[in-house]
């Protein structure tokens, strides 16, 4: 059985249906909104990733971009520069036959270290290849500023026109970007440039990086931010990282959301393992895609906001707001993909039935709050004296977040800072990049504990009331127990008539 038979996808909606008929106050529009939670996975590849090997067309199926922070800080201490040669040489040795790759080294400007300037766009590993690049590595040496943007840059100039179905830039810095100023690219600017071309993950090194430089960027570029506390560390992180990538089953998969007439989508989020703002763009019909990459065998979860009017809608019944799909775009792969799934309300006078939240939506109201009282206690330790009791005040509340979330990773890095377990006080002697670990830490968010997950759906067992039914006439996607169209036909779906 290939790889590519194995691989299943799987969608969940989860959301509390009710909500508010009646205006809150005087004054208010009519307009609700709808939060539901997304929970996506891929699974069942084998262990065996689409990056690992060769596209269906023959190229390969990875092309790796390796940027190594070369500016002068990354001399001081020297075991810096040592680490970030180690690792990217580990990186390199790590790509399998065939994937298309380059190293680049960033200061003021960025520079091609491997392939070399003889060699334009990427190099082809193999063993003579993988060899010359890490020659190329160990001699690098440092100098210059930091200007983040014009490494970016040359990664998506390199990748631009490559035909690799996965395409992942892996950036590590030791500083700020402090130089973005004279830069002929700006962060921004590069950002907005390579948004959608690429997926870029991003490491810290030492102790003068800027954790949100580093969500910033990762954010926007649909990758992961980290960091190691200790120079030796870095070759262990990269092999995992690039081990992980190999496993990549799905380059792109997408999520499209088809609202009924009156619905308008608010935002699509992902908001586990990490929170990112999706785009939309354009779907057929009036849906509308947003994209998400590189997936392994794995389970992220999206938050979408819907926003409805109840005037002049029945009370007490579920009523759709939106179909809910999941999308591969044609890859040379099968990919078994799950039936659509409604995203229903149900208007209610109760305030008590419209009170409830959803445990999701719940749960990522908690992460953002423990990561604003980390941002809060930061800026009140950055005053020195005159901030420590507000600072003392948020780490506390921080910390009973992370309890009430029973997150205890979250939790293990709150109290790297506190002074004594359960005191609530910041420790003494504290350094900065202490506090960008843990703006780190509190970017990452965990699901809820499920209970062990049972068999996949039968596909020849029917589909149960909250599965969709499409209408042959228009295409209308509504609840598979709705007896008419709700679309343009109005035609009957069920019964002795349809």
């Amino acid at each position: 059985m290939t790889v590519a038979e194995q691989i299943e996808v799987t969608l969940e909606v989860g959301q509390e249906k009710d909500l508010p008929a009646e205006p809150y106050a005087q004054g208010e529009g009519a307009e609700r909104e709808m939060h539901a939670i997304l929970e996506i996975g891929v699974r069942g590849h084998g262990g065996a990733g689409l990056a690992g090997g060769r596209a269906p067309g023959g190229g390969p199926a990875l092309a790796e971009v390796l940027i190594v922070d070369t500016s002068r800080s990354m001399l001081f201490p020297p075991a810096k520069l040592h680490a970030a040669k180690d690792a990217t040489a580990a990186a390199v040795r790590l790509l399998p036959e065939g994937t298309a790759f380059a190293v680049l080294s960033g200061h003021f400007h960025a520079a091609v270290v491997h392939p070399g300037p003889d060699h334009p766009g990427l190099a082809v590993a193999g063993p003579g290849e993988r060899a010359a690049a890490v020659r190329a590595v160990r001699i690098l040496d440092a100098d210059g500023g930091t200007a983040i943007g014009t490494w970016l840059d040359l990664a998506r100039r390199l990748l631009k026109d490559h035909p690799a179905p996965v395409k992942h830039v892996l950036l590590l810095t030791d500083g700020r970007n402090e130089h973005d100023h004279r830069a002929a690219m700006t962060l921004e600017t590069a950002l907005d440039a390579c948004e959608g071309r690429f997926v870029c993950d991003a490491w810290g090194i030492g102790d003068d990086w800027d954790a949100e430089l580093l969500l910033r960027i990762t954010r926007r570029l649909h990758g992961r931010a980290g960091a190691v506390r200790e120079e030796a560390e870095l070759t262990t992180a990269y092999e995992e990282l690039v081990t992980g990538l190999l496993g990549t089953a799905v380059p792109e998969l997408r999520i499209r959301l088809t609202p009924t007439p009156g619905t308008v989508i608010r935002q699509v989020k992902q908001v586990v393992p990490g929170e990112q703002e999706l785009l939309p763009a354009e779907g057929p019909g009036r849906g509308t895609e947003y994209i998400t990459r590189a997936w392994g065998e794995e389970v992220r979860h999206f938050q979408v906001v819907l926003a409805a009017d109840p005037t002049g809608r029945e009370r007490g019944e579920d009523l759709q707001l939106a179909a809910v799909e999941v999308v591969v775009p044609d890859f040379g792969h099968p990919v078994r993909l799950p039936r659509p799934r409604p995203v229903l309300v149900r208007w209610t006078d109760n305030p008590l039935d419209a009170s409830r939240r959803h445990p999701g939506v719940h749960r990522q109201g908690l992460y953002q709050q423990a990561s604003a009282a980390v941002a809060r206690a930061y800026r009140a330790w950055l005053r020195g004296s005159d901030g420590r009791a507000v600072a003392d005040r948020e780490l506390a509340r921080a910390l009973h977040l992370a309890g009430e979330l029973g997150d205890p990773q979250l939790l293990d890095a709150l109290r790297r800072i506190e002074d004594t377990p359960g005191g609530g006080r910041i420790r003494t002697g504290l350094k900065d990049v202490d506090w960008q670990h843990l703006i780190l830490s509190s970017a990452l968010t965990t699901p809820p504990r499920h209970p062990a997950a049972g068999p996949p759906p039968d596909p020849d067992v029917p589909p149960d009331a909250d599965a969709l039914v499409e209408c042959p006439g228009c295409g209308w996607l509504g609840p598979a127990d709705s007896v008419y169209c709700g679309g343009e036909c109005g035609r009957r779906l069920n019964g002795p008539s349809a």
